[in-house]
């Protein structure tokens, strides 16, 4: 369909915005896993104004790694080499991941940080490895610079939003965390199958679909509530007069 459109009469005035908006369709769709990779690795500080700056900040540095990319994409498309570096660097957090012995006994067992500084190349560079995937995808679509970079943009920017709703959500859905790194596996694994067979790798529809799955599974269950001190104390208060007063009727 797309090369219909393109190939027809009225080319010149629709290729710009119709691929844009293809672009930054692409971009959303792609994001959402990655999104919810780098909500989980800024919950490895444990203050949320440290998560949302560790966020502006790795991202403020992808965003000039994922510009770099683009810039030098048909350069680094010709080398396979750096789909292997990505997956094996998507692969080793997901081991990391399920690997930890902290989660029985914390709600978090990702990576943990003692320091913004720690945070921020970790989320910079997992935001480049999931770059390598969609860029390559976005170069295929357009061969025009200017739009592959502005629906870069707008995919960062996006990418930021959706961040920070994920490390809300993180909090709230008991298998969200786990999802998300399931994913990050999924990327991690398409990559390697790229690297060392091209002709084999799953198409994007296939992954698209996966990701909801897994992520369909991840919304499945909200975590329970746990009482606060200041409810129990409530409750304490409105106990006590009737269990008073059952003990004077017994005596």
């Amino acid at each position: 369909m797309l090369d219909q459109i393109m190939d027809s009469p009225f080319h010149g005035g629709i290729e710009a915005s119709f691929v844009l908006l293809i672009l930054v369709a692409l971009e959303a769709v792609l994001s959402a896993d990655n999104a919810i990779a780098l909500a989980a690795i800024a919950q490895g500080l444990e203050d949320s104004t440290l998560q949302r700056r560790a966020l502006n900040f790795g991202l403020a540095v992808a965003y000039i790694l994922r510009i770099t990319l683009i810039l030098t994409a048909t350069w680094v498309v010709n080398f396979w080499q750096f789909e292997l570096l990505g997956a094996a660097y998507l692969l080793w957090l997901v081991f990391q991941y399920f690997s930890s012995d902290e989660g029985a006994d914390s709600e978090h067992h990702g990576p943990k940080f003692t320091s913004l500084w720690q945070a921020i190349p970790i989320i910079a560079f997992t935001d480049l490895a999931f770059s390598l995937d969609s860029v390559t995808t976005a170069i295929a679509i357009s061969q025009e610079t200017w739009l592959v970079l502005l629906g870069g943009t707008i995919g960062v920017i996006t990418l930021r939003f959706m961040a920070g709703l994920f490390i809300r959500w993180l909090d709230e859905y008991v298998h969200l965390e786990d999802a998300g790194y399931i994913t990050v596996g999924l990327v991690g694994l398409r990559l390697l199958i790229r690297a060392i067979n091209p002709a084999m790798t799953p198409p994007e529809w296939l992954m698209i679909t996966a990701v909801a799955g897994v992520f369909a599974w991840g919304f499945s269950q909200r975590a329970t509530q746990k009482s606060s001190p200041e409810s129990e104390t409530k409750e304490l208060l409105v106990t006590t007069p009737a269990d008073n007063k059952d003990n004077q009727n017994n005596s």
